[in-house]
């Protein structure tokens, strides 16, 4: 099994390190010390399984430790989300768990939250531009775009199973795509990958036939599989008659619409190219099941959760929140004192011993 080490050294570096994000314990009413209360769960869509796991754990959780939830979904609209963490403040919350649809619009709202003494954990995606964020728990994702750009060399025979290169040689022709750019993560999943692909591509074992090797034009607005769809649609009327023998996709919702437009462009369903996700959703892992897609990147929710909610149950109890990194999450006013978790490579040969034994998925929902 190809097992992450995310932040490795990271995590061995700043084990014990506990961060303290000032005196806001929440909602400033002198009640220090004490848990319980309401506390505002903010989420940016329903439109990925993922993000409704998320929410679904976050509240039970939540609500096993005895707190009252207002649970939000903004379907990734903007507004929206600003106006749903309004009114969380204005009806009292006493924390605020926050996975932004933008990073950078929540400066105003987070100012509301601040007056009122209300703390606030950033939730898998960094909120950016101000001083208003007290914690952040995410995975390492820089890490996460390094596994992505590993499994698919692994796919393409470039590397072996530990890791060794093959002395294969190509050229292998693949295509990249990025995440939203709005999405503080997009960056870190592809500069992880870049780094570990471009050797590759600098000797020529890997090359890009359309020539797109820039963030800027392989980023996929709001992750949305439509709009991935279309630029590979796209790619194959630019490279023509060119063979792809692989995709980096940074998302499993990504992968599902460039592998309706491969299947579309010509492509037999099971001779496509080595494809890469990120989330684990259970029709990328029946893809991965069928030999369509080859992998994805599995990131533990129910944990992701759980370190959320304890940071919010350590702040309501005035404790100490522990913390492992306070040197990379710079988010233009501060660095944000982060906790990072890990996350592993999953592939048709080890996907029931990462997501069936591990009980995050059933043998039937896989079927």
């Amino acid at each position: 099994m190809l097992k992450a080490v995310a932040g490795a050294g990271v995590l061995a570096l700043g084990i014990g390190l506990a961060g303290c994000a000032g005196d806001r314990t929440g909602g400033g009413s002198g009640d220090e010390g004490e848990a319980g209360g309401i506390i505002g769960v903010a989420m940016p869509t329903q439109q990925s399984e993922r993000w409704i796991a998320d929410g679904n754990n976050v509240k039970s959780q939540l609500e096993e430790l005895g707190y009252q939830v207002d649970l939000q979904y903004a379907n990734d609209d903007i507004p929206t989300q600003v106006s749903q963490i309004e009114n969380m403040i204005t009806s009292g919350a006493k924390a605020l768990i926050i996975a932004s649809i933008d990073g950078t619009t929540l400066t105003d709202v987070l100012q509301q939250a601040a007056d009122a003494e209300i703390p606030v954990i950033a939730y898998d995606r960094l909120i950016n531009g101000t001083e208003n964020v007290d914690y952040y728990t995410t995975f390492d994702n820089f890490q996460v775009g390094v596994q992505q750009a590993t499994s698919l060399l692994t796919g393409l025979g470039i590397l072996d199973a530990d890791g060794n290169e093959t002395g294969a040689t190509g050229p292998f022709n693949v295509e990249l795509f990025a995440g939203s750019p709005d999405d503080n993560n997009a960056t870190f999943f592809w500069n992880g990958a870049m780094e570990t692909l471009k050797p590759y591509m600098d000797s020529g074992v890997i090359t890009v036939p359309s020539g797109q090797t820039e963030f800027g034009q392989a980023a996929i607005l709001r992750w949305l599989p439509e709009t991935a769809q279309e630029r590979m649609e796209n790619i194959l009327t630019v490279i023509g008659d060119t063979k792809l023998d692989g995709v980096l996709s940074p998302y499993d919702g990504l992968s599902i619409g460039i592998i309706s437009a491969l299947t579309s462009g010509g492509y037999a369903a099971n001779a496509l190219p080595v494809i890469t996700g990120q989330d684990a959703e259970v029709g990328s892992i029946k893809s991965i099941i069928a030999g369509e897609q080859y992998s994805t990147i599995f990131k533990d929710t129910r944990e992701l959760a759980k370190q959320a909610v304890t940071m919010v149950d350590d702040i309501r109890k005035g404790e100490e929140v522990e913390v492992n990194d306070t040197e990379t999450y710079d988010n233009g006013e501060k660095v944000v004192p982060s906790y990072l978790l890990e996350s592993t490579i999953v592939t048709k040969d080890n996907y029931e011993q990462v997501l069936v034994d591990s009980g995050y998925y059933s043998a039937d929902d896989l079927k």
